[in-house]
């Protein structure tokens, strides 16, 4: 197994989430920004901001991107090209109701008409590469074999496949039949995303698709940040070191935030989604009264409560 992906999660792995996860984590993981999306036929400013800001500096970065057909396909191509970028990821495996139902992310692979011109479109920037981000399709578990079928011509560096449809959003079992049909029958190295949240489980993946190229995280990282970091040493960190890492990693995204942001209810907006998928990890007690928290001493009183 080759690479390590860091997947985009929208509303938090932003520029700062990515730049302080890398300054106390390490490794040479691929980040990835959360979805970029056209709007007004431009890129939308805050989007392109998290792009290319300064904290990205010496990240291993690529800008991913949605959209629900050629026009607004271009558009990003062409804008972020000229912003410096190298490497684009194609988003259609995001499984948000609002984005599908218009026909972006996952949406995106029922579009036959659309599927077909990617080629073309692609083909007009030879100084981009390619990777895919897709689930195994909206509905159907097998509308990934369309989508294989338009882009096969396409050199891309690798497919990330998450084996659920967009309809399951992140619920109902994974579809581990499909994956390894896809395996199997893509033209390019495949990386695995979907339910990793421990150093083992990204062992059992490996060694249950000993074909793969990599494995991609969003949600384990979130909830365990170390994973890792974990992974790469090869031992699971105790809970311990894993808990005071974590803190000292949420403390530098609190005191950026607090540094930029105006108010204390601006700052509690920001930093508290931070912790949603953590409540594993630091215990049900004081994930609950983060989540509740409604001033800055009740949110730091919370925090307090992970060490107890």
């Amino acid at each position: 197994m080759n690479s390590l992906h860091i997947a985009p999660v929208q509303g938090h792995t932003d520029a700062a989430w990515r730049h302080f996860h890398h300054e106390v984590y390490g490794g040479d993981a691929l980040y990835y920004t959360p979805f970029i999306r056209a709007e007004h036929g431009d890129l939308r400013q805050r989007d392109l901001r998290d792009f290319s800001g300064p904290l990205n500096e010496g990240l291993n970065l690529e800008p991913q991107v949605i959209f629900r057909d050629g026009a607004e396909l271009s558009i990003l191509l062409s804008r972020l090209a000229a912003e410096g970028a190298s490497r684009i990821n194609l988003n259609m495996g995001c499984p948000f109701p609002l984005q599908m139902g218009k026909g972006r992310g996952c949406g995106f692979l029922s579009n036959t008409q659309e599927l077909g011109n990617i080629a073309a479109i692609l083909a007009r920037h030879p100084e981009l590469s390619f990777s895919l981000k897709m689930r195994l399709g909206m509905e159907k578990p097998d509308e990934w074999r369309g989508a294989i079928d338009a882009l096969r011509d396409i050199p891309l560096r690798f497919v990330a496949m998450h084996p659920r449809t967009g309809r399951q959003q992140y619920s109902g079992d994974l579809n581990l039949d499909a994956f390894r049909n896809l395996l199997d029958e893509a033209p390019w190295p495949v990386v695995y995303n979907g339910e990793l949240h421990t150093p083992d489980d990204i062992a059992r993946v490996a060694s249950e698709f000993p074909g793969i190229d990599g494995v991609m995280a969003g949600r384990g990282m979130l909830a365990r940040p170390s994973l890792f970091a974990e992974f790469v040493a090869g031992e699971e960190w105790p809970r311990e070191k894993r808990i005071d890492v974590m803190l000292d990693f949420h403390r530098r995204l609190f005191e950026h935030y607090r540094a930029s942001l105006c108010g204390e209810s601006q700052l509690l907006s920001k930093i508290k989604p931070f912790w949603e998928y953590a409540e594993q990890e630091i215990g049900r007690k004081p994930w609950k009264a983060i989540m509740k928290a409604g001033s800055m001493p009740k949110y730091l009183s919370a925090v307090a409560l992970i060490r107890e």
